[in-house]
């Protein structure tokens, strides 16, 4: 694998980083993992570290690394911004998000890994929100699979809406499940194919939330309401959402 002098030391301190906390990280289906070759690497996201647990598997089976999507202030901020721009990930500016579509076609064709998450924003329901295309669009045009992740478990540590935790967080277990790669014909119908993205990693996310070690006591907050926390619905977080984008509407 050829060096890459600001990635792999980032993923080797994140891991650290991990141990150091003593997050409990379970691989499931690491042997989906490619060994090769360019591939959109799907997730779901319920947690601010999904960036950096999401490369896990693909580093560990592989030594891969996965270059994500993320909004463009990410990149202009004073300490993150050189650090994503080292390691190669793609920002998107969503006043002009056909440069970072053509960008991330583009690293698909030469072999990378490119990571989407398809609900673009954090669920607070911790269900599955809806499923924007871009992701099976872009495997159809770059002719690659798309390789479903899911993730679980990091939304203990932190999270959207909830204060940091760190201390509290030590020894929480968390699981990262790689499903197996679906391919994505170029004359398929997107929404269908994403339909069907979803209703994949739907699966696997029901399998990890259940087979989760969950504290007896009460109705954890970081349980979904159908599997008996407290978590809001998703119709509720949607109206959380839909309260967050008119307040930054009107800051504007």
């Amino acid at each position: 694998m050829p060096r890459d002098p600001v990635y792999q030391p980032v993923i080797r301190v994140a891991i650290g980083t991990f141990r150091a906390l003593g997050l409990r990280i379970e691989t499931v289906g690491q042997e989906h993992v490619p060994a090769s070759g360019g591939a959109v690497v799907a997730l779901n996201h319920v947690s601010y570290l999904d960036f950096m647990l999401g490369g896990v598997p693909f580093w560990y089976a592989h030594r891969r690394l996965v270059r994500f999507m993320a909004k463009q202030e990410v990149f202009t901020h004073p300490v993150s911004g050189p650090l994503m721009r080292g390691m190669r990930h793609i920002p998107v500016d969503r006043s002009a998000g056909a440069d970072a579509y053509q960008a991330a076609v583009e690293a698909l064709r030469s072999g990378e890994l490119v990571g989407v998450f398809p609900e673009a924003t954090i669920s607070r329901s911790w269900c599955l929100k809806d499923f924007k295309t871009g992701a099976v669009r872009m495997a159809q045009e770059a002719g690659v699979p798309v390789v479903p992740v899911v993730l679980w478990g990091g939304h203990r540590v932190l999270t959207k809406g909830r204060p940091r935790a760190l201390r509290a967080a030590r020894g929480t277990p968390i699981t990262i499940t790689v499903g197996e790669p679906l391919a994505m014909p170029a004359d398929g119908d997107p929404a269908a194919l994403t339909a069907e993205l979803k209703a994949r990693m739907a699966v696997l996310l029901d399998g990890a939330q259940r087979s989760y070690p969950v504290d007896p006591a009460g109705a954890p907050w970081w349980l979904p309401a159908h599997l008996g926390g407290s978590a809001p619905t998703p119709e509720a977080a949607e109206q959380l959402d839909a309260a967050d984008r008119s307040a930054r509407r009107d800051k504007k």
